[in-house]
């Protein structure tokens, strides 16, 4: 019994470490995959009804204009420069759609880098972490926002296709990303890092737990 014991400490130990050492290539990964994309957010000036739909119509109109000029874009640095190009052009039709909706609200344009949570659009989910994003801020923006990936580009795919916007995702994010980073994106490897429980405590302290640890530790209560 004692030599049992010893055996699943041993693998409890392992498991941990392996785990520990998965969560580092996660956010390794996470940071190679930041250098090859540009995300888009919008943010409202508030999360009334009113400040959400206006949202919508900013982001939906700027995706209509861009994407006539930067959905050919090859690569990144030719992106940046073509949005960057663009940048005054998208902050004065966003002004436009705000005043012609009958508000007063100021814009600000802005490619930046920025921490962001985890976040799903489509089949697509990055890891938590650093990104450079182009960011459109209206009024205050203190509402939620609206997001996608700007190149490669994602935002001028059709989501209600269903299987058709899957693939067309798969080969748009496959010019960019080895197929280890689309792996990870396309939800296998991240899901692993969102099945990681975080428990509410009050010093906010992050628990990571992993099925094979409770399993073991169930076996040698019983042993």
């Amino acid at each position: 019994m004692r030599y049992l014991k010893t055996i699943l400490c041993f693998i409890l130990f392992s498991s941990i470490l392996m785990g520990l050492f998965n969560v580092s290539d996660v956010k390794a990964s996470q940071k190679t995959i930041a250098e090859k994309i540009i995300r888009f957010h919008v943010l409202a000036n508030s999360d009334t009804p009113m400040d959400q739909s206006l949202k919508l119509k900013v982001k939906d109109r700027v995706i209509s204009y861009t994407s006539k000029y930067l959905g050919d874009c090859k690569d990144l640095q030719s992106f940046k420069k073509e949005l960057l190009k663009h940048n005054e052009n998208i902050k004065t039709l966003a002004e436009k759609i705000i005043k012609e909706a009958g508000y007063t609200y100021k814009v600000t344009t802005e490619l930046s880098r920025e921490d962001f949570p985890i976040k799903t659009y489509g089949d697509v989910t990055l890891p938590e972490g650093n990104y450079e994003a182009y960011r459109i801020l209206i009024g205050k923006a203190e509402g939620q926002n609206w997001w996608c990936v700007m190149f490669p580009p994602l935002c001028f795919i059709d989501l209600t296709k269903g299987n058709i916007a899957n693939e067309e995702t798969d080969t748009s994010m496959g010019k960019v990303l080895n197929s280890n980073e689309l792996k990870l994106v396309k939800g296998s490897e991240t899901n692993k890092v969102l099945k990681q429980v975080k428990k509410p405590s009050t010093d906010n302290k992050i628990e990571f737990r992993f099925k094979i640890v409770d399993i073991l530790k169930s076996l040698i209560k019983k042993s």
